[in-house]
């Protein structure tokens, strides 16, 4: 591939370098495999349920933990609003007032996210205040027909010169009201939540992931509410953003697999979706790290019973790690017994999840040894697994990589090949999902931190199809952040309850019973 000199100084401008550009284009042109299913992860069989004496004694051992160590949580929120109204701009575009009844435009449509928007509208948390602009700008607006009524308010929500709610940071939208009109955020329900589970004495820390243009949206928030939630928590936080890196964008190409160009031939770079995430990740240095997405919240009735399960999978991952890190010191203490060997890989086989290879007693022990150390030796992060209700999103299996190891890892639907019997089948018979609820140990035994970045499975990214100005072009994203960005994470899967879960995919979902107060 023959770079001009001005391509060259674009890509490095971005961080990157031309062999990272042709491992790019090589993987065009090359195409990437599908993730290959042994079967799905269940109850038993991946999957650990948890009985009401563990769930008590886990949370127990997290809280007699928690204040030795450091937390923090990692929040991913760069996403703007306008996929929530997606329904609701076809409206704007497709309804005219002159010609029917909005009742009319449903029915002829089948559109129940419609119908269920004007029925639910004195529920929305930003109802009232797209009504007092209603009345400030149209000072005749209670003697319009019905019709103009509620095509105003989904203008004055949506238009770019009005709320603009469609191009608004996800997190800082209206989530939730309290009484009397007290709006909140799902940035700040993050912070309420947070809390719930943050070391005693210490800030409650949280990292979130956000568009550069919307940082100072994002302080003046912090800003607007930092008295109220530090007067009714207790605590004080420690609140940092960072921003995709520049230097994680891929390049698009033509269907020819050629580098796209733009109208003034420069390189078209794309942003390459959650997994360039794990740069942001790996910058962070506290001792268990927290992942949730910006959209999952609950009123504040919810909190504590969403935080007793965060407890529950800490509590897990810091009974696992001292055992890990136990074992990884005799390891290294050249003591070991043959009896200890055995146990160490029955931890790793029985706790951990990990496929010890049949070869195992056959190895050399000084070979032994270093295949223990190898598998132990890796970040290890604890995923809560709620049941499968159709949810679209990722899932958990059990997957044999090009090696032929046998792992548990999250699958996307995208990475699965359903032309092939067999593996739609075991994405069909999926009991669980995925609902982004992660606590990480991201520190060895030592206490120095690993570089994320050399446990990514690379060929887990994801082929797409876009267009730009009307060419169609293709597109790579990264590994998902923890699909194959954590591929070689040692991992658990835990069962957690439905109340754990409550994105806000649409903006109908706020109208869902734990984004209600009453």
């Amino acid at each position: 591939m023959k770079f001009s000199n001005k391509d060259i100084a674009q890509i490095e401008a971005k961080g990157l370098t031309v062999k990272k550009i042709e491992q790019q284009i090589e993987l065009f042109e090359n195409g990437l495999p599908f993730s290959n299913l042994v079967s799905e992860a269940t109850i038993g069989n991946g999957i650990i349920r948890l009985s009401n004496d563990k769930i008590s004694k886990y949370v127990a051992s997290f809280e007699s933990k928690k204040d030795d160590i450091s937390i923090l949580k990692f929040v991913p929120a760069s996403g703007a609003a306008t996929r929530m109204f997606k329904f609701l701009f076809k409206f704007l575009e497709e309804y005219d007032i002159s010609k029917e009844s909005i009742n009319s435009y449903i029915n002829r449509n089948k559109n129940q996210d419609l119908s269920l928007f004007f029925i639910g509208l004195e529920k929305f948390p930003f109802y009232h205040i797209v009504q007092e602009k209603l009345q400030d700008t149209y000072p005749d607006f209670q003697t319009l027909s019905i019709n103009e009524q509620r095509l105003k308010f989904v203008k004055m929500m949506l238009d770019e010169d009005k709320l603009d709610y469609g191009n608004y940071p996800k997190g800082l939208l209206p989530f939730h009201e309290y009484k009397n009109q007290i709006i909140s955020t799902a940035f700040e329900e993050h912070l309420f939540e947070s809390a719930l589970y943050s070391s005693e004495g210490e800030p409650t820390k949280l990292h979130f992931t956000i568009s550069e243009k919307h940082e100072d949206k994002f302080d003046c928030e912090f800003k607007r509410i930092e008295e109220k939630v530090e007067k009714k928590t207790g605590s004080k936080f420690d609140i940092s953003f960072s921003y995709q890196k520049q230097a994680t964008d891929t390049i698009a190409v033509t269907p020819k697999n050629k580098p796209f160009r733009n109208e003034d031939g420069s390189l078209l770079f794309r942003p390459s979706g959650h997994g360039a995430l794990i740069e942001n990740l790996n910058d962070l240095k506290s001792d268990i790290i927290f992942i949730k997405n910006i959209d999952n919240v609950v009123v504040y009735k919810y909190k504590d019973e969403v935080a007793k399960y965060k407890k529950v999978l800490a509590g897990i991952l810091l009974d696992i790690q001292e055992q890990a890190f136990n074992y990884l010191e005799i390891l290294e203490a050249d003591t070991l017994s043959e009896d200890q060997l055995i146990e160490i890989a029955e931890f790793l086989a029985n706790k951990m999840n990990v496929r010890i290879s049949s070869e195992f007693e056959k190895y050399s022990l000084k070979y032994q040894i270093e295949y223990l150390v190898e598998k132990l030796n890796r970040p290890i992060r604890v995923c809560g697994m709620v049941k499968n209700e159709g949810e679209p999103g990722g899932g958990p299996f059990w997957v044999k990589d090009e090696s032929a190891n046998i792992s548990l890892q999250i699958v996307e639907s995208a990475q699965i090949n359903k032309k092939n019997k067999n593996q739609k089948a075991i994405l069909k018979n999926a009991t669980h999902f995925n609902p982004v609820d992660i606590v990480c140990g991201t520190k060895n035994y030592r206490g120095e931190k690993f570089d994320l970045r050399s446990f990514v499975d690379s060929k887990a990214a994801f082929i797409t199809m876009k267009t730009k100005t009307g060419k169609d072009l293709k597109a790579l994203e990264l590994p998902g952040l923890w699909n194959g960005s954590m591929a070689n994470w040692n991992t658990i899967f835990v069962e957690v309850p439905l109340i754990t879960f409550n994105p806000v995919k649409t903006v109908n979902d706020l109208l869902k019973a734990p984004h209600q107060i009453e």
